[in-house]
């Protein structure tokens, strides 16, 4: 309100207009109207000590106290309740209170004084903001900074356990689990865990710009990792960062890992604990107590606040369970095999030299390449020592190899001839077990590919004529030469021999000169 008293007092003093306006922090345009009205009503100073502002107001402005009668005032209360309701904005409620004015034939304040009046007494009656902590809206989380410490009872060692802590921002309904570390995947469990303990999923979650939640977070660019973006997708759910050294932007979070370390890490402070599922039970206790204890300045607590305010605003939790998932990613190598850090797994050969990548869960193994998923596993839990292979993903020779068996090697070879099936026989069974005589077999398979079939039964035939222990190489050598071609009662290599023979060592006539001498 205008400080009239003071207007006239300081004119009694002959301040000019200008200084009066400044001394009251009033407009000179308002200055020079109060003292206009004031002379034409003869009002002047000194004044009694009985009239006050508001009685001079009457005087001055005889007008204004209807204009306010006129008015509609809003129903402050039933506002901040329709407020906590999803969707309902100060610019919803102003067009609905207009109409109501209307019908009550009273003018209504404009959409300004409208948001004024309401933010003036939700100050003065110290009730919460709804405007932007509307119930079911945010999930915010964050690592408090303390630990809990696991004691190894065989060696003596200790090792650090961290709280994971998550809060409702209109209800504080908080949620702490302990984690052996701060990775993405605990990261991402405790998320799952948490809407699981809600009964529901926020509209939106608010994490800070930790590793495992924030790849990239500036004023051009926001980059989420995809694991955890593939996660809120699951749950129906955006990830809005906070930003970067603003702890305002998720005061819940900031206020609940305080309260959280005072009420959960600070009561358990000289507990010790052996194994992080002790760790995990004692603070699973903890946390019904914290959300159990009565607020301070308000009636009931955390529980009752989601229960009564929050509850029915939650998004529903997914028909399918989540099945967290760690991405990865790799160059496809030369023996076109990828790995999940235990097992080695295929992808298609024509991957080879590559970058894909890998989603991980507890039971499969997926391969992307330019988001496309090329190749699927089922994930083995414990080591072994050969890969897992798919024979679509293998080259059309390797996935002839691996489909050569003794039955076929022995069926082709009797296609072909005895002589080949006694040789391919005898590939099979000289070394300990018939696999390492398949590389032999094959050898003489493509033989016969480029040779014939025919050549390679001749083969067979003349080098089985002079041993009992035949070998691809001599086969190979036979082949070359020709010498398959030839009878057997007269090879290549042998010569006429005489019916008699002179003794002593006797020299031709090409071991002289051309004239006979030495």
């Amino acid at each position: 309100m205008v400080d009239y008293r003071e207007i006239l007092r300081l004119r009694s003093l002959r301040y000019s207009k200008t200084d009066i306006a400044a001394s009251v922090h009033n407009a000179r345009n308002t200055v020079l109207q109060v003292l206009s009205i004031a002379d034409a009503l003869q009002i002047q100073w000194p004044l009694g000590d009985d009239v006050t502002n508001e009685d001079l107001q009457t005087l001055l402005y005889p007008n204004r106290k209807k204009y306010a009668e006129d008015r509609l005032m809003p129903d402050f209360p039933k506002m901040h309740r329709e407020l906590a309701t999803k969707g309902v904005t100060l610019t919803l409620l102003w067009t609905e209170y207009c109409s109501e004015a209307h019908a009550a034939g009273k003018t209504p304040y404009m959409s300004t004084q409208f948001g004024d009046l309401y933010r003036k007494w939700a100050k003065v009656t110290k009730a919460t903001m709804r405007i932007t902590r509307k119930p079911g809206d945010m999930m915010e989380v964050d690592w408090a900074g303390a630990t809990i410490t696991i004691y190894d009872p065989a060696t003596g060692f200790t090792t650090p356990a961290y709280l994971f802590v998550s809060v409702l921002s209109c209800s504080l309904y908080v949620y702490a689990e302990v984690c052996p570390n701060m990775k993405e995947e605990a990261f991402i469990n405790c998320h799952i865990h948490a809407y699981e303990y809600y009964g529901g999923v926020t509209r939106l979650l608010i994490p800070d710009n930790l590793k495992a939640g924030v790849t990239k977070n500036t004023r051009f660019e926001t980059v989420i990792p995809r694991a955890y973006r593939e996660m809120s997708d699951h749950y129906g759910t955006a990830i809005v960062p906070a930003r970067p050294k603003e702890p305002d932007d998720k005061p819940n979070a900031e206020g609940s890992v305080k309260y959280a370390t005072t009420w959960i890490l600070a009561a358990l402070r000289n507990e010790h604990f052996f194994s992080i599922e002790e760790a995990q039970r004692a603070v699973a206790e903890k946390l019904e107590e914290l959300n159990e204890r009565p607020f301070q300045k308000r009636v009931g607590n955390r529980r009752l606040a989601y229960e009564n305010e929050e509850r029915e605003f939650m998004q529903p939790l997914p028909v399918v369970p989540y099945e967290p998932a760690v991405w990865s990613t790799a160059k496809v190598q030369n023996d076109y095999l990828i790995t999940d850090g235990l097992n080695k797994y295929t992808v298609p050969f024509d991957l080879i030299g590559e970058r894909v990548d890998i989603r991980t869960t507890s039971d499969s193994v997926e391969v992307f390449f330019h988001g496309s998923r090329v190749a699927a596993h089922v994930r083995r839990k414990q080591a072994q020592r050969d890969p897992i292979r798919i024979t679509e993903h293998m080259p059309p020779e390797h996935q002839k190899y691996l489909a050569y068996a003794s039955d076929e090697f022995m069926l082709w070879a009797n296609g072909i001839g005895s002589f080949t099936t006694k040789v391919i026989e005898y590939f099979l069974t000289s070394d300990k077990v018939p696999e390492q005589g398949y590389k032999y077999c094959v050898s003489l398979m493509k033989a016969a590919d480029r040779y014939g079939n025919n050549r390679v039964e001749k083969a067979c035939e003349r080098l089985l004529s002079f041993t009992t222990q035949p070998s691809y190489r001599s086969i190979l050598t036979i082949l070359r030469n020709g010498q398959d071609k030839l009878p057997l009662d007269k090879p290549s290599s042998e010569k006429a021999i005489p019916e008699k023979r002179s003794q002593g060592i006797t020299r031709g006539v090409d071991s002289f000169g051309k004239d006979g001498e030495e």
